[in-house]
């Protein structure tokens, strides 16, 4: 049986035009991302004024995702609301990072019944279904923007904290650190030298992974009613109205802010893979 191919068996080549492919797709994921996220920025609620002479229009040259029943452009409220997705997905998975490094710490470094506290929560989260929690939190802290974030936020940290959970105890577990100790370096002189440097490139990869789920949840609870206000120009909000005219004929009011939800999603997804890539060359085979 043909063994398979490891990275470092790879021609020099071979393994120059991999790193070009995967930094080409890190750097064109990352352009339409940021584009995506500034463009939203420079949208005014006086690029949304209603326009009655102007409704249900399919999509033509002037209005590439046609209007909807206000005679509103749809391809602007959609970038503002991928805009506002983004940002809020972002401030949501750093907080839920810095969570997950945190208990990840305590659990790896204050002793087996800390540990076993933190595990039971990690395995209570991962058992409990996302949206189900999110829209408990949400109800908890009032709902509204600060709901939303502080739900993803607190629903997105278990799968890291475990990872960073396993990789503090192996890095504890090294000769080097042990030697540090022998050596009288402080805990924090060790943190910072030998346990933070080698968590990075995983708290990176990480964030941009959970990026997509959060997105997805909190498009998913905002058509639910359970997330951002009404007059809030979400993703979630624009799919939620416009089921009630998809029987009408107007398909283009949801089904390409939909698609334009997907494709960001998954840019995200290639991102995340490509500089894990980037990261661990060892993933790559031929």
């Amino acid at each position: 049986m043909k063994e398979e191919t490891t990275y470092k068996q790879l021609p020099s080549q071979h393994k120059n035009n991999l790193r070009k492919k995967t930094i080409f797709l890190i750097v064109f994921a990352l352009v339409i991302l940021l584009s995506a996220s500034i463009a939203g920025i420079f949208i005014k609620p006086a690029n949304l004024i209603t326009d009655f002479t102007s409704k249900n229009l399919a999509p033509n040259f002037a209005h590439p995702f046609g209007t909807d029943w206000l005679g509103r452009d749809m391809f602007l409220r959609t970038i503002k609301g991928l805009s506002l997705s983004i940002f809020i997905g972002m401030f949501a998975c750093a907080i839920g990072i810095v969570i997950a490094v945190i208990l990840g710490l305590m659990s790896a470094t204050m002793g087996k019944k800390v540990d076993a506290v933190i595990c039971f929560l990690i395995d209570l989260f991962l058992s409990t279904p996302h949206i189900l929690m999110i829209i408990i939190i949400c109800f908890a802290v009032g709902g509204g923007l600060k709901g939303v974030i502080i739900g993803i936020a607190v629903t997105h940290w278990a799968s890291l904290a475990r990872l960073v959970r396993a990789e503090v105890k192996q890095l504890l577990a090294q000769e080097y650190v042990h030697i540090a100790r022998q050596l009288g370096k402080s805990r924090f002189y060790i943190a910072v030298h030998h346990i933070f440097p080698p968590l990075l490139p995983l708290l990176l990869v990480g964030f941009i992974s959970t990026f997509p789920h959060a997105l997805l949840h909190e498009a998913s609870i905002t058509f639910l009613g359970f997330g951002l206000p009404p007059h809030e120009p979400a993703i979630g909000i624009i799919l939620s109205e416009s089921m009630k005219y998809l029987a009408a004929g107007y398909w283009w009011l949801a089904a390409l802010p939909g698609l334009s939800l997907l494709f960001i999603v998954l840019l995200f997804d290639v991102l995340g893979e490509n500089i894990k890539k980037l990261i661990h060359p060892k993933m790559i085979h031929s």
